[in-house]
């Protein structure tokens, strides 16, 4: 009931954030994956060739959010907003019409950019500096919109393709952006009121203590904690992306079935969002910074599940534990900085955070396609990601008791 009534008296403000994560799916890789066959052939390229350019592109958009995403802490949040949300109808715009390969990793940079990047930052950043006290309970709230996307527009481009040709259903997607999402983020943020600027503000009990009691992004690069933090913060997206990007060779090499494997997919999103939720009002009693260092113990015991056995169950154990971590990950993902921080420029020390991210989700399928190139059997990929895993979180626990 707690939840219900948190949302309903904070409703137009989590409408926005719930709505900007749902549309963020159209830069996300699962559903640029689902036109994968098809741009392949239109512009003639081999696994290989588009891996590397959405890898180019992936990074390119990281190194650009460092830098755009600090301006939502010098501008009013529903200019920045609308900005953000007309570049997104402009990248579904180029991949219609992409005609060379050129433009089509120009595209692929502007999906990245704007829907991976800018529009989770927007929505996550925006809430973490609105609420501070149920900073816990909006982040699981608005964290919902991206498995929803996940679900609603991955299947709707799927059942749009029988009738559709590639380029028209990025068209479509781009119709269904400007006349859906830009309207609704303009009537939501019609009264909201930007407490952020012309004044510095902290949270309380937030442990920033910068120059001044503010962190700024020169500051917060100065300490040692950020990257103490950074590679507990990247396991999950970095091995679980590496995972799924070869799935084909995992399914093989354990003598699973495609279709079972993929069919497990859905344990894994249920346990996402189910912890997701569950975890948001734990952050709220306990904090995220108490939570970072246990968090990635769910995705240890999957990885050792899956170094250790070929049964099925080991593909169920894994995809459901790494769930759990993914799910408790969104939630203090998106509280983290602003405990440690505060939240004055929360918005440049974020695109920060998020630039790594972004950058791991690119470089991860690279490298473990090196790896199983150079013959690296699943087993000792999931034991090398299990160690990285258990020694981050022995970093991160040492990170809290660390003073800056």
């Amino acid at each position: 009931m707690e939840y219900l009534s948190f949302a309903w008296n904070n409703r137009r403000f989590l409408a926005f954030g719930l709505l900007l994560t749902f549309f963020s799916c159209f830069g996300q890789s699962y559903f640029i994956a689902v036109f994968n066959t098809d741009i392949r052939a239109a512009f003639s390229l081999s696994h290989g060739e588009f891996g590397l350019a959405y890898a180019v592109a992936t990074v390119s958009s990281a190194v650009c959010l460092i830098w755009i995403g600090k301006v939502i802490d010098r501008t009013r949040l529903k200019r920045f907003a609308l900005c953000v949300c007309l570049g997104l109808v402009a990248s579904c715009v180029l991949m219609a019409a992409a005609p060379v390969f050129p433009a089509l990793l120009f595209a692929l940079f502007a999906l990245r950019l704007t829907g991976q990047g800018l529009m989770v930052h927007t929505s996550v950043t925006s809430i973490g500096r609105h609420f501070a006290a149920e900073r816990g309970r909006a982040v699981s709230i608005i964290s919902m919109g991206g498995p929803s996307g996940q679900a609603v527009m991955a299947l709707a481009a799927v059942g749009l393709s029988a009738w559709l040709s590639w380029r028209h259903i990025w068209l479509v997607m781009a119709a269904f952006s400007a006349l859906v999402l830009i309207p609704s983020v303009a009537w939501l943020l019609a009264e909201h009121q930007d407490e952020h600027l012309g004044r510095k503000t902290r949270v309380p009990g937030a442990s920033a203590s910068g120059p001044q009691g503010v962190w700024g992004r020169r500051e917060v690069l100065k300490d040692l904690r950020f990257y103490f933090i950074m590679p507990v913060s990247l396991a999950p997206s970095f091995i679980a992306t590496g995972f799924f990007f070869h799935m084909g060779h995992l399914v093989e090499a354990k003598g699973w079935s495609l279709a079972f494997f993929t069919g497990a997919y859905t344990l894994y999103t249920l346990f996402s969002v189910s912890l997701t939720l569950l975890t948001g009002p734990v952050v709220d009693r306990v904090g995220a910074v108490r939570i970072l260092p246990w968090h990635l113990a769910p995705l240890c015991a999957g990885l050792l599940a899956l170094a250790s056995s070929d049964h099925w169950s080991a593909a169920i154990l894994y995809m459901g534990l790494t769930g759990i971590t993914v799910g408790v990950r969104i939630t203090i993902g998106g509280a983290i900085w602003a405990e440690i921080y505060g939240v004055e420029n929360l918005g440049a020390i974020r695109s920060l955070a998020t630039s790594f991210m972004v950058v791991s989700t690119a470089l991860s399928p690279v490298v473990f396609g090196w790896m199983i190139d150079y013959g690296v059997s699943v087993e000792a990929l999931a034991l090398m990601c299990l160690a990285y895993a258990a020694g981050s979180s022995v970093l991160s626990g040492a990170s809290l008791k660390m003073r800056r």
